[in-house]
């Protein structure tokens, strides 16, 4: 574990981090000593924050997708993969990516518990986030459980609505690099460090002289950068000018006092949010559903009939109309028009929201029979005229002469006796018959 040490400090020491204070004084204590040798003790940056080996998406019964954002972030973590508590963008993205493109998900929940972590990678992944919102269109929540910090509120940013536990901390928006200083250590060691080198800056903000200015200045202005494009990332998120995020000044806010900075928007339990995304889905599904179902229950089917039919020479009618009878009736249809026409391209979009909705429901139905081993063409049923009712009788039809076929199966183990005699056989039989006799 010790010869990941290198590796770990260069991700620590010189380079910006979003990072919890905690998080971070945690890291230096344990890396300092283990590199200047003090300390023989293996490495762990998970901690609690730790995920176990287990933690995969999961969809509850309402069609919320759990996405887990846990422990610290890192670009990537493959040759980290025997430590705990790491866990990479590239990870992250893939999950949310499963969770959005999922027909059975009707909305993701991002449950985060991490302090954050490096800054190489985290604003390629919130792109993705929010192009993946655009694409799928699904409700996103981020629920802090316990901390969403850092790299990791960045991370939240991107959801619809932030929402927190009562003893959850978030913010600290802010970025820091670290440099140590070892030139007094390697001293007292009897060490003497050479540099040979080429470009006047090649070996500057290296730890084992003290930081030039020259070397602080580059730091604090790539720092400065940074910091300028979190605060933007969350002022365009949550909706706040850039004055009102800088305003925080990194601090951690825990609980409900994050509410009066408008870093988050309620503070629930686990339980309790996933409940309410999912209620929330389901209700707005099933009133829309409800409120198109009314309308063309409730529609006149004359009018309808006569809307389906707006193509036909009526303009041509109304000329003749005056000849025939001056009354003031057959001139109407004439004046209407734009109506009409009004109202048949809402029977239109009616007609087309109703074909999106059967559509969006049975690719749920065939996602679901996929998983006990049915497939079902869903561009076929359609194609059909088949409703969602009867994909789901196809599906339990299938299932119940799969078991039947088992069944017959089972009790066909013993093969039977053959009805065709052999001469061995039929000599036999004839040879019982004569002693009978």
């Amino acid at each position: 574990m010790m010869n990941d040490l290198p590796h770990i400090a260069a991700r620590v020491f010189g380079a910006p981090l979003m990072l919890a204070r905690p998080k971070l004084d945690v890291l230096l204590s344990v890396l300092g000593p283990r590199l200047t040798g003090a300390y023989g003790e293996t490495l762990a940056l998970g901690g609690e924050n730790a995920p176990g080996d287990d933690e995969d998406l999961q969809i509850t019964s309402d069609g919320v997708a759990v996405v887990p954002v846990f422990g610290t972030l890192v670009t990537r973590s493959s040759y980290l993969a025997a430590l705990s508590g790491l866990t990479s963008y590239a990870e992250v993205g893939q999950n949310i990516e499963r969770a959005f493109a999922d027909p059975s998900v009707r909305a993701v929940l991002l449950e985060i518990d991490s302090p954050g972590g490096e800054v190489g990678g985290l604003f390629d992944l919130c792109d993705k986030i929010a192009a993946l919102k655009t694409q799928y269109g699904k409700p996103l929540w981020a629920l802090a459980h316990e901390g969403a910090l850092s790299a990791a509120y960045a991370i939240a940013s991107n959801a619809d609505k932030i929402v927190l536990t009562q003893t959850a901390e978030i913010g600290s928006i802010g970025v820091v690099a670290v440099h140590v200083d070892e030139s007094g250590a390697d001293e007292q060691a009897g060490l003497a460090w050479n540099f040979i080198y080429a470009g006047e800056r090649k070996v500057d903000g290296n730890p084992h002289e003290p930081l030039a200015n020259r070397a602080r200045e580059e730091i604090q202005a790539d720092v400065d950068g940074l910091y300028a494009a979190f605060v933007a990332l969350v002022s365009k998120n949550r909706g706040l000018q850039a004055e009102t995020v800088r305003g925080t000044e990194a601090g951690v806010y825990r609980g409900a006092s994050a509410l009066d900075v408008r870093l988050a928007d309620a503070v629930m339990s686990r339980e309790t949010a996933l409940a309410a995304l999912g209620s929330s889905v389901t209700s707005t599904f099933s009133q829309f559903s409800t409120n198109r179902k009314d309308k063309l229950m409730n529609a006149d089917p004359q009018k309808i009939e006569a809307q389906t039919h707006v193509e036909t020479p009526q303009p041509e009618q109304p000329p003749a109309a005056p000849a025939a009878d001056p009354a003031p009736t057959p001139p109407q249809p004439a004046a209407e028009p734009a109506p009409e026409t009004a109202d048949q391209a809402a029977i239109e979009a009616k007609v087309s929201q109703k074909v999106r909705e059967s559509y969006a429901e049975m690719a749920q139905i065939a996602a679901q029979a996929a998983r006990l081993g049915v497939t079902l063409d869903v561009a076929e049923a359609m194609a059909k005229g088949l409703k969602p009712d009867a994909m789901r009788r196809a599906v339990l039809d299938e299932l119940a002469a799969r078991s039947n076929a088992t069944g017959v199966v089972a009790a066909a183990t013993a093969p039977t006796a053959t009805t065709v005699d052999s001469p061995i056989v039929r000599r036999a039989r004839a040879a019982a018959e004569k002693s009978k006799a």
